[in-house]
């Protein structure tokens, strides 16, 4: 028996013969690893033995702008595309990508499944002011929860942080989205080493099994308790412009490979690079902590770090 057959042997019979494609929209924004999530379950699903079309629009993304990937997978699958209320899975990987691409989701079967991390683009920076309030979605977690009933919003970045991975927040997510799929767990992390760098195998799979067991454990009224509890919390989300936030910024030189994009996209001209062609704030008076350079940061190296009434975040 080759590979192939051994792992579509653990299959139930009833989802290989699947009388209708099954469609996953994945969504986010560019350097977050979106085309990597919807190429791993495209390969997942053909070694399993259905036919898979795939879609996506990712060209002209760059990092931070919009990208997006359809999958669809069954035993006979004629289209690559998904049309709007046929998504029998929506995952995503930014906040306001996932609220965009909601009516895309089944809404009487659909699973909406979304990272809580927020990427504000430039142009949301209207009012750069301390304490402004910006043009980014407003929808806070408890309240999608509620008018979605089935869905899961987790703190991927978090997880993968904790695990020492900050860049596998992707791969949290493909553990969490491996609870709404009848596929092997050993078939889903097979697949995924083929995918990341070989040295970053066991840390990948590390971020897989805790999205899955994230998942598996997810408790509805435990996590509003908690997102209500965040946002009350969070000096971000208050409605007063002349709000006293305080914000600092976390460089770890390290990380810094001299890339000149924190720089060249900072609204206050807060930053510059020192002669060894590292990142740093030469202006903190003028930073108003718009996380512009904490997002667009391709190795991660800048962290903001925001405060008010004694509150941190």
């Amino acid at each position: 028996m080759n590979n192939r057959e051994s792992l579509k042997a653990d299959i139930p019979a009833t989802s290989v013969a699947a009388e209708r494609p099954t469609n996953v929209l994945i969504v986010g924004v560019g350097g977050q690893g979106v085309i990597m999530v919807s190429k791993v379950l495209a390969s997942l699903s053909q070694e399993l033995g259905y036919q898979v079309k795939q879609s996506e629009v990712h060209g002209m993304a760059k990092r931070g702008g919009a990208v997006f990937s359809h999958v669809r997978f069954g035993s006979s699958v004629f289209s690559p595309t998904i049309l709007e209320g046929d998504a029998d899975i929506l995952v995503a990987l930014e906040w306001a990508e996932g609220l965009r691409w909601l009516p895309y989701l089944n809404q009487e079967s659909g699973t909406f499944i979304t990272d809580t991390q927020h990427i504000i683009p430039p142009f949301a920076c209207r009012d750069r002011g301390r304490g402004a309030v910006s043009g980014y979605t407003r929808e806070t977690v408890p309240e999608v929860m509620d008018s979605v009933t089935n869905s899961f919003a987790l703190d991927a970045a978090e997880i993968a942080t904790e695990l020492g991975v900050p860049k596998a927040s992707n791969t949290v997510l493909l553990g969490a989205l491996s609870t709404a799929l009848e596929f092997p767990v050993a078939a889903w992390k097979s697949v995924i080493s083929k995918f990341v760098p070989s040295k970053t195998i066991e840390a990948n799979t590390r971020a897989f099994d805790a999205g899955r067991e994230w998942a598996l454990s997810f408790d509805r009224e435990t996590q509003l308790k908690d997102w209500t509890d965040r946002t009350k919390q969070d000096p971000e989300k208050t409605t007063d412009s002349s709000a006293d936030v305080v914000s600092t910024l976390e460089i770890t030189e390290a990380w810094c490979k001299g890339c000149d994009i924190c720089v060249k996209f900072c609204p206050e001209r807060c930053l510059a690079m020192d002669a060894r062609q590292i990142a740093i704030l030469t202006h903190p008076d003028r930073c108003t902590g718009c996380r512009i350079c904490e997002w667009l940061c391709p190795d991660l190296a800048i962290t903001v770090h925001t405060s008010k009434n004694n509150i941190s975040t």
